[in-house]
C-alpha cells in the first residue's frame, strides 16, 4: 500500500472500506438492493402491492421500480395479472430470477473485494 495512505489514516479497527452496489444506465440507478428485495417480495407474495407493504414502500414507488426494470430488460421481469375472481397479482419471469441470482453473486464478489481492501489498510 502507498506509504502516504498509512501516514494519513489512523490505525483504528473501525476504519474499513465500504460501499454500495447497483446497476445504472445513463447515470440512473435501476437495479440494486431495493429492487432485488421488491422482486423477492413479489416472488413470495405474488403481489406488487403486498411486496411493497412488506418493504414499507408506496405502491406507486413499487410500480415505478417494476416499470423501470421492465424498461431496462429485453423481456419483462414482472408480469402483472389484473382482475379475476381472486383479484390480480404478479409473476416473476425467469429473467427476473436470473437477475436476482446475478445480483447475489455480484454482492458476494463485492463483499470479498471490500474485505480485501480493508485488510490492506491494516498492513
Amino acid at each position: 500500500m502507498d506509504k502516504l495512505i498509512k501516514d494519513i489514516l489512523k490505525q483504528a479497527p473501525a476504519i474499513k472500506v465500504n460501499g454500495s452496489l447497483w446497476l445504472e444506465s445513463d447515470g440512473t440507478h435501476f437495479f440494486g438492493p431495493g429492487p432485488v428485495e421488491l422482486l423477492e417480495g413479489i416472488a413470495e407474495t405474488g403481489s406488487i402491492s403486498e411486496a411493497a407493504k412488506k418493504m414499507r414502500m408506496s405502491y406507486k414507488k413499487a410500480w415505478e421500480l417494476v416499470n423501470t426494470l421492465n424498461a431496462q430488460s429485453v423481456n419483462p421481469v414482472v408480469i402483472p395479472r389484473t382482475g379475476g375472481e381472486k383479484g390480480g397479482g404478479s409473476t416473476l419471469t425467469d429473467e427476473a430470477l436470473e437477475l436476482i441470482k446475478y445480483h447475489r453473486l455480484l454482492r458476494q464478489r463485492f463483499a470479498t473485494f471490500l474485505a480485501e481492501e480493508t485488510e490492506k489498510l491494516k498492513k
